[in-house]
């Protein structure tokens, strides 16, 4: 599968795409450990479209990790604030 082709997709039809070859690559691990796979390829063009998929996905939805923290939507960011009010000495009044 070609990034080009995937570039014109929806999201919708990425998510589901994803969901799909998600499917096909458990089944063909199943296969492998079975011993009934005959072509090995198979399994990493499975996840490299997968892979593929995932980051165009992430791209139209325009969210990223650096994006999140630099919002202060990330996991750390409510929780570093706090800390660092915590850990500066108070002021002593005479």
């Amino acid at each position: 599968m070609k990034a080009a082709e995937l570039k014109d997709l929806t999201v919708e039809e990425l998510i589901r795409k994803a969901g799909e070859l998600r499917e096909n690559l458990f089944n063909l691990k199943i296969r492998r450990r079975a011993g009934t796979l005959e072509s090995v390829s198979d399994v990493t063009k499975n996840r490299r479209d997968l892979a593929r998929i995932l980051t165009l996905l992430t791209l139209k939805q325009g969210t990223s990790k650096a994006q999140k923290k630099a919002s202060g939507l990330g996991p750390r960011a409510s929780g570093s604030s706090q800390v660092a009010q915590s850990a500066q000495p108070a002021e002593k009044k005479e």
